[in-house]
């Protein structure tokens, strides 16, 4: 296992009833600029409760709504906008992902002297921040409780991941009643990205780190179980709240400190966005059973072993051929989710893979299977 420093601050409140939490707010200030996306969340009422609390908390509100899916620079550009020009203390996120990476490079943009994209590019730049405090609605990305933000540039068909102990959230509340509401599409969606990181995290070749990939089995495990059940019982607490915490630690650094690698379907998916802006979790259960095919070899066999050992319960001496089974297991899951399949469910062709697997080669390093430009070009090809 390798060294690592693990500090975490972010205070989660998690549960029903945990909204009033946002009176903490205070100790930042007493200027917020809410950020948020479309309509959900005055359609069903979490607008109004949190707007209350803040005001009966003496907090003065700015409000940026409509963040995209795949958030622009354009919105964080205007959310730092706004707080400059209001003085703005601290950024208030209620939303899934989209709406949390968003606030977190507004925060990190209105204390820096330079263009926010800056800060995309190289999160070394990335020296303070407004304090970042959301309100989950959306089990997906686990940016409620990370170091990370993802901002696209769809102009110049780039999107890009950045990170900064300073955009760490202060606060984050989770109820997963927030979740009742959300679309299936957006569910299964949601479901593969957590599986995502969760496996970018578990195939590493990390001597020693035994108690970590335990763990990501375990998450991996809840997500099999619960996945389906939120599918199609939108409103069983007892799934929603484990997706909504399985997001969390996928993510927040439990799963891979001491035992690190580059991650690469990520990086990979990040160009399908960029180019096609598609749905994150729809190209991460496309991708991932096709970097898995390519990954497989006789050096790796033994980590998909575990993978279909371990997670799906399968039986059998020969890794070579429990990794197998456990990659077809990978592709009927998705498959039970309604996720699509191939880039030619989603309306990608091979116009863009020669510079879609150059750039994305360069965010690969490190990976548990090393990928050049053709290598990734390859999988694009084999997920047509």
């Amino acid at each position: 296992m390798n060294n690592f420093t693990y500090d975490i601050t972010t205070i989660i409140h998690f549960g029903i009833d945990q909204l009033k939490n946002l009176a903490d707010m205070k100790a930042s200030g007493s200027k917020v600029l809410l950020v948020y996306g479309g309509g959900s969340i005055k359609r069903n009422g979490l607008y109004d409760d949190v707007m209350q609390i803040l005001s009966e908390n003496g907090l003065q509100v700015t409000e940026l709504p409509g963040v995209e899916p795949n958030p622009r620079i354009e919105s964080v550009r205007k959310g730092v906008e706004l707080c400059r020009e209001n003085e703005l203390d601290m950024v208030l996120a209620v939303g899934g992902g989209s709406c949390i990476d968003c606030a977190k490079v507004i925060a990190a943009g209105a204390c820096y002297d330079g263009d926010a994209w800056d800060l995309v590019l190289d999160g070394g730049k990335i020296e303070k921040a407004l304090p970042v405090y959301t309100v989950l609605t959306l089990a997906a990305t686990g940016s409620e409780m990370d170091r990370f933000a993802v901002i696209s540039d769809l102009e110049k068909n780039e999107k890009w991941g950045t990170a900064a102990d300073a955009i760490l959230p202060v606060m984050s509340v989770l109820n997963p009643e927030y979740t009742y509401s959300v679309s299936p599409k957006q569910t299964s969606a949601g479901t593969a990205d957590i599986m995502s990181h969760t496996l970018e995290n578990y195939f590493n070749n990390v001597k020693g780190a035994y108690l970590q990939s335990r763990m990501c089995e375990a998450i991996l495990k809840t997500l099999v179980h619960y996945g389906p059940i939120a599918l199609h019982q939108p409103d069983n607490y007892e799934a929603r709240a484990n997706l909504m915490w399985a997001s969390s630690l996928a993510i927040n650094g439990m799963v891979s400190y001491g035992a690190g690698v580059g991650w690469c379907v990520h990086p990979m998916e990040h160009e399908l966005s960029a180019f096609y802006d598609i749905t994150h979790g729809d190209g991460l259960a496309i991708l991932t059973p096709f970097w898995m095919d390519h990954a497989l070899n006789a050096e790796t066999a033994w980590k998909f072993g575990e993978y279909g050992r371990n997670v799906f319960g399968i039986t059998g001496d020969d890794d070579m051929e429990v990794g197998r089974q456990a990659i077809e297991c990978t592709r009927e899951y998705f498959k039970l989710l309604n996720l699509p399949a191939t880039l030619s469910d989603v309306g990608i062709d091979s116009t863009h893979f020669d510079i879609m697997a150059e750039k994305a080669a360069a965010g690969c390093e490190g990976s548990f299977v090393p990928l050049s430009k053709e290598d990734i070009k390859s999988i694009f090809m084999a997920a047509l």
